[in-house]
């Protein structure tokens, strides 16, 4: 039975597609089977596991609006292990054509219940809102990672998607879980990279993972080659951080 983990923050630039995209590959390398869905409009997460964006025939879009089957989404990557159901920016528009149909934020979970015991873990990389597609990630999903970047902003808009997510168990999803909090971009030469660890850490103790993702320029160049960290520099500290979270998740699951 996989586990459905979304990766939200209606913050923008706090490292989501880039953990979607790595942690994806990792769990990959250490030989869980892994499904990453890729529910952002802008498909980063797509491009960046080398799916050509324009080529997408089915997606996310599709799988929403139930005309076709996840089976039929699923597109195979060149990371082992690793199945993605790319976007396109046709998604844009599903927020408004769910709007007005019944059980709007179950589509996904319907979705995926035909595929989720094929999986060890099915990653979904939400779109920075807090709109119906983010609410369909996390009704479908048995957990939430959040991605915190180590800089000045960071707990803003923290108590806002918290609060999101205690509705959507209150409503939706009692089962939804938060998996766990990931400091994300951090530079150990910064005073303030460390005081958002102290602060973030003092507030939610054993809610936050002890994996802290690194800024490193291989990690923000791998996108560009359509490549998780993994493929395009195993050896980088990018890929070791990535690699000490997927082990986290899967000690954490056993």
């Amino acid at each position: 039975m996989g586990k459905i983990i979304a990766i939200a923050n209606q913050k923008g630039g706090v490292g989501k597609t880039t953990t979607s995209i790595n942690l994806a590959a990792s769990l990959g390398v250490l030989e869980k089977k892994v499904l990453l869905i890729d529910a952002d409009p802008q498909a980063n997460a797509t491009s960046g596991i080398g799916i050509e964006v324009e080529a997408v025939e089915i997606g996310t879009y599709q799988l929403l609006e139930h005309s076709n089957s996840a089976k039929e989404a699923i597109v195979k990557t060149e990371t082992p292990n690793l199945d993605a159901i790319p976007a396109h920016i046709d998604l844009v528009a599903i927020e408004i054509e769910l709007v007005d149909k019944d059980n709007r934020e179950y589509m996904l979970k319907s979705a995926l219940d035909a595929v989720k015991d094929d999986y060890d873990y099915i990653l979904i990389d939400c779109a920075p809102s807090l709109g119906l597609l983010t609410l369909n990630a996390l009704t479908a999903a048995d957990a939430v990672i959040i991605p915190i970047q180590c800089e000045y902003f960071a707990l803003e808009g923290l108590g806002k998607l918290l609060n999101t997510i205690k509705s959507v168990q209150k409503i939706h999803n009692p089962e939804l879980d938060i998996e766990g909090l990931l400091l994300t971009m951090y530079d150990s030469r910064l005073r303030l990279s460390n005081q958002v660890v102290e602060e973030v850490q003092k507030h939610f103790n054993n809610m936050v993972f002890q994996t802290i993702i690194q800024r490193n320029v291989r990690l923000s160049e791998a996108p560009s080659y359509g490549e998780s960290i993994i493929n395009y520099d195993a050896s980088s500290k990018g890929a070791s951080n990535y690699l000490s979270l997927a082990k986290e998740i899967i000690n954490k699951n056993a």
